[in-house]
């Protein structure tokens, strides 16, 4: 689970990890709670790692799992697991530790939030000798996520993996509408008339009803700035100069995509009143033919039992690039990193890496290279249906005022939901969006490069 966090009461300590445990454990728990912590291994002549994590639902679910067979594995260490809230006061914690210099020995992060907290003084670098003692390699990383991980060239972030949006489809509805290959798959688009062309013969096959959910309404919305983001880049737009200085936006591709979002709302190809939980309800329930989501609410699905799989987002303007972010590992600011409890950290992170199949289950897309070729990935259905995106993605750009939970997604969703709702035109919700941006640019830098 990555946008929208959830929580409930923790699992007692999980059996034997396999993928199909994983899995079982993650739809019959359903949730994990945050803010709690569960020290996995216990003794006075262990290493103890301390690890902090916003990780819930099945996400919770597999990574407590995980966490589980690195300590049975590795009986000298002791992992001490703390789950805390998603969002913005989970990176208020690591702020307040990391200035501190008090701070766990390991954090999750969404790379997209690692130039807005201080890079070398919230955030310390990663030690290139520990990371290639442990085994991993560049090049065995995506190579855009293995970049954005560096800040002027330095690498403060581990890459785990991408979540994307992705297409999930109701595989009923769509065989009604005569929209899978002869074994079972949707068919493929390219261009906005051929998806149009989808999504009206989806919405005959469901007698008039929208055939489209996303969450498109509600307060501090981010849908619309997710689908926008899958869509303006694909053409290769761009929203700010390379150094974050200057407004790239190029109208007419900008405008383009608006127009777009616009006619499926116009065209009651999509739902435009609906937010994220209410999205996510009506696909579960079997009254949309269509969901475009991020890859985690694959469990919710397969709990609830609805005949669906998943695709990549659709080729639209050239490309199959989708809106995305990364969870990554990072190693917030401590003033005297102990040597021992350093290279266990990097011999942790290198286990939850490599076995980032296991991490899979819950949807998300690998971002270490060599999973996406094990048999145990492949033989994930669907998840291994979209993988390909992983060399494909739409990050956000390299500036503190972007990333998951930030003002920038919430200011261009509302801005452009009104546009989907078709009670603001594309353009007027292009000048809102960029109003925004302006304003953000001029805000100064809570967390400034300067040690």
């Amino acid at each position: 689970m990555d946008d929208i966090p959830r929580t409930s009461p923790r699992t007692s300590p999980p059996p034997a990890l396999t993928r199909r445990s994983l899995l079982g454990g993650a739809l019959a728990l359903g949730f994990l709670g945050s803010g709690c912590s569960y020290p996995v291994g216990l003794g006075s002549s262990q290493t103890r790692i301390k690890y902090w994590h916003f990780m819930g639902a099945s996400d919770g679910v597999i990574m407590n799992e995980m966490v589980g067979e690195f300590a049975r594995q590795n009986p000298d260490l002791f992992v001490e697991e703390n789950v805390l809230a998603w969002g913005e006061p989970y990176y208020t914690k690591i702020a307040m530790a990391g200035a501190g210099g008090r701070s766990p020995d390991v954090a999750s992060f969404h790379l997209s939030r690692l130039t807005g907290l201080g890079p070398g003084r919230i955030i310390d670098p990663i030690n290139l000798d520990l990371l290639a003692e442990n085994g991993l390699r560049p090049e065995d990383f995506s190579p855009p996520i293995w970049e954005r991980a560096h800040v002027d060239g330095v690498l403060y972030a581990i890459p785990f993996d991408a979540h994307p949006m992705v297409q999930y489809y109701n595989t009923e509805i769509c065989e009604k509408a005569g929209l899978l290959d002869g074994d079972g798959r949707l068919i493929p688009t390219e261009g906005p008339d051929a998806l149009l062309e989808m999504l009206r013969k989806a919405k005959d096959a469901m007698g008039g009803r929208p055939p489209l959910v996303f969450d498109a309404l509600g307060v501090g919305t981010v849908g619309p700035w997710r689908l926008w983001w899958s869509l303006y880049p694909q053409g290769g737009g761009t929203l700010l100069s390379e150094d974050g200085s200057q407004i790239t936006i190029d109208d007419d591709k900008a405008l383009e995509a608006l127009r777009f979002m616009a006619t499926l709302g116009s065209e009651g190809l999509c739902d435009p009143s609906l937010d994220y939980g209410a999205s996510v309800a009506v696909f579960q329930s079997g009254l949309a033919a269509f969901l475009w989501n991020g890859d985690w609410e694959i469990t919710t699905f397969k709990l609830a039992k609805t005949p669906f799989s998943m695709g990549r987002f659709p080729n639209v303007y050239g490309t199959g690039s989708a809106q995305a972010d990364c969870h990554a590992f990072v190693l917030p600011h401590q003033r005297n990193r102990d040597p021992e409890v350093e290279r266990a950290t990097y011999r942790f992170i290198a286990y939850l890496v490599k076995n980032s199949a296991d991490w899979a289950v819950a949807g998300h897309v690998p971002a270490y290279l060599p999973a996406l070729e094990q048999p145990e990935y492949l033989s994930l259905h669907p998840q291994s249906e979209y993988r390909s995106v992983i060399t494909e993605v739409a990050l956000d750009p390299q500036v503190w005022f972007t990333g998951s939970a930030s003002r920038l997604w919430i200011d261009f969703g509302d801005a452009f939901s009104r546009v989907i709702g078709g009670s603001r035109s594309p353009e007027e919700g292009l000048e809102m969006a960029k109003a925004a941006l302006r304003r953000l640019m001029a805000a100064p830098n809570p967390f400034p490069k300067e040690v």
